[in-house]
């Protein structure tokens, strides 16, 4: 395990992505031009076509060049494990980001048909290159939008497919703030199947804790969650949650 690990705030890509958290929550990126560096970088060195080796060189990436706000590998294993206890046919992730989230789901349900929301257009653009890439964009789509617009992205991914329950996976990884907003938004629509899986990634840092009052509150009742102790991502000092939700109702 290298330093950048033990020691990530040494890291002056960890200091700069810090000090632009204002910037990024108003624009999704963090200014310097590290999303679309991720992009070309993984033009540059991942073998066309091969998930594996696309994840493994935005890890790489993330760990030498410049920290991402990717679930990362760690976590991202155990976003596998819970996309492959769902069998998801139909997965929707909120928080596109570099597309990493959606590249992890499509390789562990590879017959599922996964959807991404994401507000910012510019890292729309940098995970369709790193999808086409990978292989997987003919069933991984990405649809700019928020899901708290007033109903205007979720009537884009109802022209999509989406019906009452018809939704086997979310996996939340945007907006802390709009975890449990974005969640009961769903659940309004009632797109959620009875048995899906709902993953909730950085519960712990930055944070979420509305969404995990409101988790512990409907435990036994509307979801049984459990909750994974890990880390941040990429690196080991800082610990996070994951939280993984089975959906009881519908």
């Amino acid at each position: 395990m290298g330093w950048k690990q033990r020691l990530p705030f040494l890291r002056w890509s960890m200091v700069r992505m810090a000090l632009a958290m204002p910037g990024f929550l108003k624009t999704g990126q963090i200014g310097d031009g590290r999303e679309r560096a991720t992009a070309d970088y993984v033009e540059a060195h991942a073998r066309r076509g091969d998930v594996d080796h696309v994840l493994a060189t935005i890890d790489e990436f993330a760990r030498e060049k410049s920290m991402l706000m990717n679930v990362g590998d760690e976590k991202g294993a155990l976003l596998d494990a819970a996309v492959r206890r769902a069998n998801p046919v139909r997965a929707l992730e909120l928080g596109t980001y570099c597309g990493y989230g959606a590249l992890r789901i499509a390789r562990a349900a590879p017959s599922s048909e996964v959807f991404s929301v994401e507000f910012a257009a510019a890292n729309a653009d940098v995970a369709r290159r790193i999808w086409a890439h990978a292989g997987v964009s003919d069933r991984v789509t990405c649809v700019v939008g928020t899901i708290g617009d007033g109903g205007s992205t979720l009537d884009a991914l109802a022209g999509h497919g989406f019906a009452p329950g018809g939704l086997d996976l979310l996996f939340i990884d945007h907006d802390k703030s709009a975890y449990l907003s974005d969640l009961q938004a769903i659940l309004d629509r009632g797109w959620l199947r009875r048995g899906a899986i709902v993953v909730a990634d950085n519960v712990r840092i930055p944070g979420a804790p509305k969404y995990r009052a409101y988790m512990r509150e409907q435990q036994g009742r509307q979801f049984d969650t459990v909750e994974h102790r890990t880390h941040v991502e990429y690196q080991t000092l800082m610990p996070d949650l994951v939280l993984e939700s089975r959906y009881l109702q519908g």
